[in-house]
């Protein structure tokens, strides 16, 4: 009941494999000053660990947001058509060339892909040696894994062994823990299958200003204004046991 009376009205009842809740939740982005704060932060964070270069940027699942005001020559990628999107295309079968990325970025998407490791493969083929991927995911801590889950609607399971799983739809399909899984619990195994691939940093960040915003599918619970209070405040906290994110970096190799 609760969910229901601060549930976003824009997005109440929308199925969220539809290519009209992506827009949507753009243009929620857009009004929620707070929220809007918490992406343009992502977003600076994310250019910030671009290596130098001319070579385009790739973002996977870029239909609801807007990096490409902080990435100019950011190639903006969706499953489905949807409005300022460059490339329709599957982050397991990119339409590019060997080496033609310097990046891949990503807010909230890897967790979203069942096979994870034909994207690290594919990205590995796009990206040039030195290129990054660097993404914004949910990371397992004691109070994110309280909120992943019992307050929210993905499956969050970090006790599976496979990475995998089943594919339902583009939106709906995922496992919020899987960041955790591959980058930290099964770090070993990923370094092992993907030498190209180096963890550069993973840094742990906000623990109350992504609740507090609603998201992308309920109301705000806080005015704009109060944003940078709310930043302050939790990095106060002991961010391995209260963030809910993590950004994860990883560079490229020369290994083949």
């Amino acid at each position: 009941m609760l969910k229901n009376l601060i549930a976003h009205p824009l997005t109440r009842g929308l199925d969220l494999n539809d290519p009209l809740t992506t827009n949507r939740r753009r243009q929620i982005i857009s009004e929620k000053k707070f929220l809007k704060e918490i992406y343009a932060e992502w977003y600076r964070l994310i250019a910030a660990d671009l290596p130098d270069g001319s070579d385009p940027v790739l973002e996977i699942g870029a239909g609801a947001g807007f990096m490409g005001d902080y990435i100019p020559s950011l190639v903006a990628s969706e499953v489905f058509h949807c409005p300022n999107i460059d490339v329709v295309c599957d982050a397991t079968s990119l339409p590019l060339d060997d080496g033609s990325l310097r990046a891949i970025v990503m807010t909230d998407v890897l967790h979203h892909i069942p096979n994870v490791e034909s994207f690290f493969a594919e990205a590995a083929r796009c990206v040039r040696p030195g290129g990054v991927i660097v993404m914004i995911e949910p990371w397992l801590t004691p109070w994110s894994k309280l909120i992943y889950s019992y307050l929210h609607h993905e499956p969050f399971e970090p006790a599976v062994q496979d990475w995998g799983f089943p594919s339902r739809g583009a939106l709906s399909s995922a496992n919020g823990a899987l960041p955790w899984i591959v980058f930290h619990r099964d770090r070993t195994r990923f370094g092992r299958m993907f030498p190209q691939w180096e963890i550069q940093e993973i840094k742990l960040l906000m623990p109350f200003t992504y609740l507090l915003s609603g998201g992308v599918s309920l109301r705000s619970l806080m005015p704009g204004w109060a944003f940078r209070f709310w930043r302050q405040m939790e990095n106060l906290l002991p961010q391995a046991s209260f963030a809910m994110f993590a950004r994860v970096v990883l560079k490229r190799g020369n290994e083949i």
